[in-house]
């Protein structure tokens, strides 16, 4: 089936799967005309790599994910370290959006939100240190 059709089926823009053919996750076989010829297989990496991106997974995870994949000889303790890792990953990024958060909603809080010029929040952002009071 050429690209457009493999884009139908599996929901992913073409740019996308020319983008994943071209860094060597997908080798869609090539007709007489030079047009790409996707089989299901081709599909099958293609929606696996879907789903790995989806999950947060790198560009270089997902390799080594589908070379984990297409090893029948793997062990799963490697894809759960993997799987494990991007946890730790993922936990790391909430504490750092969670402390972003506090950091926010504090200058929300000590800003006055009325007519006045002084604010808090400007005076963060340009980096005074000590913002005028909230009184």
């Amino acid at each position: 089936m050429n690209i457009g059709t493999a884009s139908d089926r599996i929901g992913l823009p073409v740019k996308t799967i020319r983008y994943y053919e071209e860094i060597g996750l997908v080798r869609p076989a090539r007709s007489e005309n030079g047009y790409r010829d996707f089989e299901e297989a081709d599909l099958q990496r293609l929606k696996f790599l879907q789903r790995s991106r989806s999950l947060g997974f790198s560009i270089e995870e997902c390799r080594e994910l589908l070379s984990l994949y297409e090893d029948r000889n793997r062990a799963s303790a490697d894809v759960k370290a993997l799987t494990r890792a991007k946890i730790l990953e993922v936990e790391r990024k909430i504490s750092e959006l969670e402390s972003l958060k506090r950091t926010l909603s504090d200058l929300v809080e000590a800003c006055h939100g009325d007519a006045r010029p002084e604010c808090p929040i400007m005076d963060d952002l340009a980096g005074k240190k000590d913002p005028p009071s909230t009184d």
